[in-house]
Parts: structure tokens; C-alpha cells; sequence
């Protein structure tokens, strides 16, 4: 008994098949074509390339399993994009993704109009630009026609689901990511829908992330090679999937996840709120639990963005992180005094300014490019620390952080994350991400485990355990306070 899990990425569309012991027998990637910024801040991509990928990595691991092997299919995929279809379910502009900047006007109206506070008893976040329910209000202010189109309203890995199975259904822990859905009871909210006069019927139906919510289709069987009739499972939005496949379930236990972007995630009992909005309270992937979320937009891009620009010593781009990383690990703690913002698409957790605007403060002529490198790093770190400070303001518990993402790759990163935070890191034995998290609640769904923390129970491990060091806890720390006095006193000439 196999499942299959597919995440649908912001760079790429990812597939993982497991079985019970979940050891992953078969993994594919296909990259996507790279997000079109039109404007300065816009983000898109064609969600026709997200299907085009889908199937390029299906039809490779089941090339190693067949579908028939296969008992069910998890999804999991980049939040908040949004996806608007006709009454022939054809795509009417490209998606406007998570990272997209433009609906500030959008956000500003919607908070004027329903008020700051009652925006987070209604849906427990305030209205943030990467935002569903903003880019809704863009289009239909600047693009009537499209709008007048319009049928359906789905999520980025929603549309694949469509396309494999003919279903509109999306998870609790995604539409928690749409500011148009009631987070405390786990519906679609009757009053932001009233407010903003949406019709609820453009919105797909809700399911708990371990439901089915339909099967294979003959057609995403012909596709894919997946046996019609396979089961879909709703799986979750890549953060609640991917903290599923490390193991985040309960109570106390945190990760630290950078990848394009990054995130500071703990699991909760109930819907914790920040009176100030700076993390978001979602829905968890495990029915009857939520979560508590710190997003730094240019964690991981911070560092893809000066490879890019200003490459790396030597060699080609497939090992270029590696190479940066040993070079930075020859200057010590601290980067002598060089301190980065990684302000590169605005900011999230805690600043919610989608102006804001990376910096690097503090350049001497004695400092080199590892220098540099050393604070990008570091300046990640400290705006991931922003999060668990706010975490302990009201009172998300933190025993213990497990470390996952592209930055948990590098032992160096890992080592600065333990000491930014001053507290010991763990890394997972497989650290999969989403794709992994949605393949274990596909097995949930069809009685491979009992739930979702049976599965996490059963296949998920602790290898690797980094302790802080003293020294370097102090003088990151100090380093620390001074990263956030930069922000507001750049924000009046960067704003």
C-alpha cells in the first residue's frame, strides 16, 4: 500500500510516493517557468505550467511504482495565489501568487471598511497583500471583464486537483490563507463573504486535510498513469503539510523552514491570536487543531538573489550555495559588525509592509564577499527570531524547534539558527517537505495510520542535534538588537 503526494511549488511541482514504514520508495522534481514580474512587486505564473508539471513528475515515479501500487493521492501547494476559471473551467488570467505586492489599496479599503480589530475576530489575520481575498478585490476593480467571466475561484494545488479529478474542493488549512474564511469554526465566513459581496458559490468546497474529496478522473488517469478512481485527499496548504512531514502535530514542538521564503511554525490546541496581526493563526492539517505561523517573505531568496547577482568562487551553479557557505564560514559570528535585512518583497512577520526594503548596514572596506554572504545568512536568522519573540508574547508554546528547507542544508545555517535563537535545532533523519506531509495524510485518509499523529508517530525521526554555542549566542545577540533598529530607522527615506 503506497501513497502519492504532489506539491505544487512556487519553483517547482514535487511528487512523492511512500509506503506504510514511510520510507520514500519513488521522488521527482519538474521546475516551473520562473514567476513574471511585469511591475515592480507583481508576481504571476500560468497555472497551466503547474499542471504541465504535474504530470512530468507523476509519470516519473510511477515509472519506479505503478498506479496501481498506489492507493491514494495527498496534495499540498505555495498559498494564497489565486486562480480564476470560466464556465468552461479555462484559465482567465495568469494566477496572481503569494508573494504578489500590488493589493495594498485592496487591504487599506478592506481594513477601513470592517475595521482593523473585527477583521481578526472574523478571520484571525488582518489584511495582508500575498492575500487571497485582496487579489479578488484587484481584479474585479481593475479587470471587470475577467471578473465578469468568472465561475470559479481556486488555490494554486486546487487547480491541479481540478484537473486530475473534476473536483472544486480545497483544505482548512489553505482557505485559512484566503481572508475569507471563519479560522475559530473552520468554514467559509458568511460575514466577510456579505461584506465584500462575494458569491459563495465561486469558492470550492472545504474539507479537513485527511478527507477524500474525490477520486481520479479518466481523463487524469490518461494524463498521469494514475488508475482512475484512486482516491484524492484534501492535504494542506505547504506550510501545514510540510509541517505535518516533520513531525509539528502537537503542542511545544516549532520548525524553522526557509525556502524561498520562511517560516516560523507551532502547532496549537486553539486559535491563538496577535491582537497586532504580525503572525498568522491558521487551521492545522489535523482536524480540531490550528497553528501559529511567522512569515519572512526573502528567507531563501536572499541568498538565491546574491548567488544571482554576484555569483559564487568558482566552479558552476549546482554547487554554488555549498561554496558560498564555506567561504562565509571563515568569518566568525557576527560578520564584524555587517548586519542584513532581508527586506527583498516586503515584509510579513512582524513589520506587515509589503514597502520595506532589504539593506545591508554596517559595510567597511574590510569587509569581503564571505563577510557578506555570513550576514545574509545571519540577517535571515534574525528575522526568523522576530517570530518566536512574538510567539512568546502570547504564549505559543516552544520546547523544541525542529529545522527544515534549503537552509537546513547547510550545517552553517543550521549552527546560526541555533544560535540566533539560543536555543538547540534538530534536523529529521528524511526531510521531504510538503510533498512528504501529503502523502502521510493521503495514508491517514485511507486507513494506513489512524491519524495524523499516528503517522507522524510511526515515520517521522530526529537525526541531527546542533547546540548552540555560548559565545556566539552573545554576540548575535547583541548583533540581534541592532537589526531591529534598522527597519524603523530606514523605513521614512526607503517607504
Amino acid at each position: 500500500m503506497k501513497t502519492l503526494g504532489i506539491d505544487v511549488g512556487t519553483g517547482g511541482t514535487r511528487a512523492v510516493v511512500i509506503d506504510p514504514a514511510g520510507k520514500v520508495v519513488a521522488s521527482a522534481t519538474a521546475e516551473h517557468v520562473p514567476f513574471v514580474s511585469t511591475r515592480t512587486g507583481w508576481a504571476e505564473q500560468d497555472p497551466e505550467d503547474w499542471w504541465r508539471a504535474t504530470i512530468t513528475v507523476v509519470r516519473e515515479v510511477l515509472s519506479k511504482s505503478s498506479g496501481d501500487e498506489i492507493k491514494a493521492v495527498g496534495f499540498s501547494g505555495q498559498m494564497h495565489g489565486l486562480v480564476l476559471l470560466d464556465q468552461s473551467d479555462e484559465v482567465l488570467r495568469p494566477a496572481i501568487i503569494w508573494c504578489d505586492q500590488r493589493t495594498d489599496p485592496q487591504c487599506k479599503s478592506l481594513t477601513e471598511m470592517i475595521g482593523a480589530n473585527r477583521l481578526i475576530e472574523l478571520t484571525c489575520n488582518p489584511a495582508l497583500t500575498g492575500f487571497t481575498l485582496p487579489k479578488m478585490l484587484w481584479v474585479r476593480e481593475w479587470e471587470p471583464e475577467s471578473w465578469r467571466r468568472l465561475r470559479t475561484v481556486l488555490l494554486p494545488k486546487d487547480y491541479v486537483r481540478l484537473k486530475l479529478s473534476g473536483d472544486r474542493a480545497t483544505d482548512v488549512a489553505d482557505a485559512s490563507g484566503t481572508l475569507l474564511f471563519d479560522v475559530k469554526a473552520r468554514k467559509w465566513s458568511s460575514e466577510m463573504l456579505s461584506a465584500t459581496e462575494i458569491d459563495e458559490r465561486l469558492l470550492p468546497r472545504v474539507y479537513e486535510s485527511p478527507e477524500v474529496t474525490g477520486s481520479i478522473s479518466n481523463a487524469g488517469a490518461e494524463a498521469t498513469g494514475l488508475r482512475a478512481g484512486t482516491p484524492i485527499v484534501a492535504g494542506g496548504g505547504d506550510q501545514a503539510a510540510g509541517a505535518v512531514g516533520m513531525g509539528i502535530v502537537r503542542p511545544g514542538t516549532a520548525s524553522s523552514t526557509i525556502g524561498t521564503s520562511g517560516v516560523v511554525f507551532a502547532a496549537t490546541d486553539q486559535p491563538l491570536l496577535d491582537p497586532k496581526g504580525r503572525v498568522h493563526t491558521f487551521c492545522h492539517a489535523i482536524p480540531g487543531r490550528w497553528h501559529v505561523m511567522g512569515v519572512t517573505q526573502g528567507a531563501g531568496l536572499s541568498l538565491r538573489w546574491f548567488r544571482d547577482q554576484f555569483g559564487a568562487p568558482g566552479g558552476d551553479d549546482s554547487d554554488a550555495y555549498d561554496r558560498l557557505t564555506k567561504e562565509a564560514s571563515l568569518v566568525s559570528s557576527g560578520s564584524d559588525g555587517l548586519i542584513w535585512t532581508p527586506y527583498l518583497m516586503g515584509e510579513r512577520t512582524p513589520h506587515l509592509d509589503p514597502f520595506a526594503k532589504a539593506a545591508l548596514v554596517g559595510l567597511t572596506v574590510s569587509h569581503t564577499r564571505a563577510h557578506i554572504v555570513r550576514a545574509v545568512l545571519e540577517g535571515v536568522a534574525f528575522s526568523l527570531r522576530d517570530a518566536f519573540e512574538i510567539f512568546d508574547e502570547i504564549d505559543v508554546q516552544v520546547e523544541e524547534i525542529r529545522v527544515g528547507g534549503g537552509g537546513a542544508r547547510s550545517s552553517l545555517w543550521r549552527q546560526i539558527q541555533a544560535d540566533v535563537y539560543g536555543q538547540p535545532v534538530n534536523t529529521l533523519a528524511a526531510e521531504e517537505g510538503a510533498a512528504f506531509g501529503a502523502a502521510l495524510l493521503a495514508g491517514v485518509a485511507v486507513g494506513i495510520w489512524s491519524s495524523v499523529e499516528a503517522a507522524c508517530d510511526a515515520v517521522v525521526r530526529i537525526a541531527d542535534h546542533v547546540e548552540p554555542n555560548a559565545e556566539s549566542v552573545r554576540v548575535l545577540g547583541h548583533s540581534y538588537e541592532r537589526f531591529k533598529q534598522i527597519y524603523p530607522a530606514l523605513k521614512p527615506i526607503t517607504s
